[in-house]
This record gives C-alpha cells, sequence and structure tokens, in this order.
C-alpha cells in the first residue's frame, strides 16, 4: 500500500499548473505571461512587455499562503515580490524593485 501511496505523491510532484497572470509596472506598462506552480518543488512565472521580459522563481508556501520571490529582468532591474494567493489559481501582490519602483502582481484565475 504504501508503495501505491509514494507513486501517486511522485505523480502529484510532476503535475505542473499553468494560469495566466500579469505584472504592472511604472507607468501602468502591463506585462502579461503565466505562472506555473508544481505541488512539492514551488513554482515560477514569466511575463512581457514585448521589450522587456520578467522572471521569477519560488518555494512551495509551507502553511501559509504567502510567498516570496526574486525578480529579474531583461532590463537589468530586479527586486523581490510578495504574493498572497486567496485560492490556488487566484491572488496577487507586489514586486519592489531594486530602484525602488513598486510592481503590482496578478495571478489571473480561469474558470
Amino acid at each position: 500500500m504504501s508503495m501505491i501511496a509514494a507513486i501517486g505523491l511522485l505523480g502529484l510532484a510532476a503535475c505542473d499548473v499553468s494560469h495566466p497572470e500579469a505584472l504592472v509596472g511604472p507607468g501602468n506598462t502591463v506585462f502579461k505571461g503565466s505562472a506555473t506552480a508544481t505541488f512539492l518543488e514551488g513554482g515560477w512565472f514569466q511575463a512581457t512587455n514585448g521589450t522587456t521580459s520578467c522572471q521569477g522563481r519560488y518555494r512551495p508556501a509551507s502553511q501559509t499562503r504567502t510567498i516570496t520571490f526574486p525578480v529579474t529582468c531583461s532590463n537589468g532591474l530586479s527586486g523581490v515580490g510578495t504574493a498572497t494567493y486567496e485560492t490556488p489559481r487566484a491572488g496577487g501582490g507586489e514586486i519592489v524593485m531594486k530602484d525602488g519602483s513598486r510592481w503590482k502582481y496578478t495571478l489571473v484565475a480561469q474558470h
């Protein structure tokens, strides 16, 4: 029985779930992309405005629905994001870049 449970857990660990997401940067510049989460490994996101792309990777949330993650962009900007998930498919937060700018982060729920 434990072998079946272990195989099931490994199956969940390999399961990736992707959702659309958006970042809103300075001057209301919109970056669109996707966030991908795995059961045990955390996840990552990427977004672009057509010129600049940004990405980040995070560890799985433990007892809390709030995560923090480093963010890097192709234009040299970097910072730290904080996101709170209302559900596994919906949430949002803020990214504070090292230059002091504050960006909004939204995970777009799909129905």
